[in-house]
């Protein structure tokens, strides 16, 4: 079974559709919110590329999704 990763913000709506459509499919996921923790903000600049945008799914440690529907929110890099 894959690991499912979803990196995102409280703030960004596009986390929050993606986290809906996650659930929707049944998919088992560990969320993370780059805003309020330090180690997620750091693992998400190590496996995605800059600029930040998320939501960023992450698939046994690979991106295969960076957005939602083409869209997403900026993270600043610091």
């Amino acid at each position: 079974m894959s690991s499912l990763e979803l990196y995102g913000t409280a703030s960004c709506p596009y986390t929050s559709e993606m986290r809906e459509w996650l659930e929707w499919s049944g998919k088992d996921f560990q969320e993370f919110d780059v805003e309020s923790d330090q180690q997620a903000l750091a693992r998400m600049r190590e496996i995605a590329p800059a600029p930040y945008t998320v939501p960023i799914l992450v698939e046994d440690g690979k991106v295969v999704r960076v957005g939602w529907q083409g869209r997403g929110c900026i993270v600043a890099a610091e």
